[in-house]
């Protein structure tokens, strides 16, 4: 599994578990993630907008992925025309960072903001995966406009 925005390194420690000796699971992100004593666990620190930073997650990894995780988020401005264009931008990135390494029948998981920019990106994935589908987690608080969209299987 492919963690993008991983630090601190939750979800890293989780899939770990399940993955097993055999799995690999690699975080990604621009701060420094906390080290694990996992010998299935490989983080890089680097800007997930960058193709230098796909090519540094092909160098981990150079078969095709089984699980695309982006939980990017930007530093939060509190105005909400700029924040929210900038984390449909990272979601973007995490879709182009998907397309290109994932296994056919591989799932895309991504954190959006809806907004005004929501529904266009929300067409983006419909066209690049057969199944795509909405998930707003019962933990999110009433008025957040955080949701993650559920793909599965590329259209390559």
């Amino acid at each position: 599994m492919l963690d993008l925005g991983a630090a601190p390194g939750g979800w890293l420690q989780v899939v770990s578990e399940s993955v097993g000796d055999e799995g690999l699971v690699v975080g990604v992100d621009l701060d420094d993630i906390e080290s694990f004593r996992a010998d299935n666990i490989r983080t890089i620190v680097g800007d997930v907008t960058k193709r230098e930073t796909l090519e540094r997650i092909k160098k981990e990894y150079s078969g095709r992925w089984d699980i695309v995780l982006s939980d990017l988020s930007p530093n939060v401005s509190g105005i909400w025309e700029v924040d929210h264009p900038r984390q449909i931008h990272l979601a973007r990135s995490a879709l182009r960072t998907a397309s290109d390494i994932l296994d056919p029948k591989g799932w895309f998981v991504v954190k959006v903001f809806q907004g005004f920019e929501y529904e266009g990106f929300l067409s983006e994935v419909r066209k690049k995966f057969k199944f795509v589908k909405v998930f707003k987690p019962r933990a999110s608080r009433k008025g957040s406009a955080e949701v993650y969209i559920i793909a599965r299987e590329p259209l390559h």
